[in-house]
């Protein structure tokens, strides 16, 4: 009797797997593997080092640049990740995706800082895709804060990608709580945690203990998140943000140039929402309205607000349902 009720297990299990192949409906013991890898790709000033990690089967990469002070541990962070990291939930979805370490930080070469602007950071990930382009059908290039400015810089300037995908910016930037955090910076070699790299005073960094405060309130402090956060903090050089602030704030942004699907995602973020300078981020139709304007006539652009969370979003105890809005929009690129 007993071998009997095994057998019809074993003709069940056989049956619903070949419906699963049938009807595209994969169980999770079959999900496809993973493999990541770390490269560096030759660039102009150096090399960019990224993490690139593709499921079996992918045919669209996501090109990821983390914001200012921040390296390529942005997408995939280590605490909690499989509510917080990006890396996961994309490659569960099918989706391959490149981490960089922007120029300066990470793993990446170190110019001398004067040298390391927006636009140059823009180009070295131009660099890259043409490196990585004929492995993917699709490129997406996303980015976070000033990363997202140099994202929006390399795909209206090189015109090289699929969809373009903007986080914790947009393009009318609240000077007035801006500027006390780049207020509190530090140069680099005075850093206790950073000092030992060898890099010149144009990098920059936050003060010991200071990120909650400058990236993620309104949203609830854990404390094993900042943790992480702290200790993985990174250097900017000032004069990314020059050019920053002239090609997505002040003259006609580079962002013009594009026509493709963009996706914008904000948080409850006073540095780029809200009174006296800041964009309407009072309800994803009135982030809409309010970015629209700045990107090319044929973009299509989706927007989305993650609440209750401030300028990291990724960091949200709730990332993982914003992620969930980038895979869906990121798989109905054509």
């Amino acid at each position: 009797m007993r071998l009997f009720h095994n057998g019809r297990k074993r003709v069940l299990a056989g049956t619903i797997a070949v419906l699963g192949v049938t009807l595209g409906l994969a169980p999770i013991s079959a999900q496809a593997a993973v493999t990541c890898r770390n490269i560096d790709f030759p660039v102009s000033q150096g090399t960019m080092h990224g993490k690139l990690c593709t499921p079996d089967g992918a045919d669209t990469v996501h090109v990821l640049i983390p914001g200012g002070t921040y390296n390529s541990s942005y997408w995939d962070i280590g605490y909690s990740p499989s509510s917080r990291s990006y890396r996961m939930v994309m490659n569960k979805a099918g989706h391959a995706t490149l981490a960089l370490d922007r120029l300066g930080t990470g793993r990446s070469s170190k110019p001398v800082s004067a040298s390391v602007t927006a636009s140059a950071q823009a180009h070295a990930a131009h660099e890259v895709i043409k490196q990585i382009r004929g492995q993917f059908s699709r490129v997406i290039i996303g980015g976070h804060s000033i990363g997202s400015a140099m994202a929006m810089i390399e795909a209206g300037t090189y015109r090289d990608v699929d969809g373009v995908l903007v986080t914790g910016m947009t393009h009318r930037m609240n000077f007035v709580t801006v500027a006390p955090v780049l207020a509190q910076m530090i140069p680099a070699p005075l850093d206790p945690q950073l000092s030992l790299r060898g890099l010149d005073l144009g990098y920059l960094t936050t003060g010991p203990g200071t990120r909650y405060a400058a990236f993620h309130t309104p949203g609830p402090k854990v404390d094993g998140a900042i943790a992480f956060d702290e200790s993985t903090k990174d250097v900017f050089a000032a004069t990314e943000a020059v050019d920053t602030v002239a090609l997505t704030n002040i003259v006609i942004p580079a962002s013009r140039g594009i026509n493709v699907p963009v996706l914008l995602v904000v948080g409850n973020d006073n540095h780029f929402c809200g009174p006296p300078l800041g964009s309407d981020c009072s309800s994803p139709d009135a982030l809409h309205a309010s970015e629209r304007p700045f990107f090319g006539p044929s973009a299509t652009l989706t927007t989305h607000i993650v609440s209750g969370y401030g300028h990291s979003i990724n960091y949200a105890p709730n990332a993982a349902s914003y992620y969930d809005v980038v895979a869906n929009w990121a798989s109905s690129i054509s």
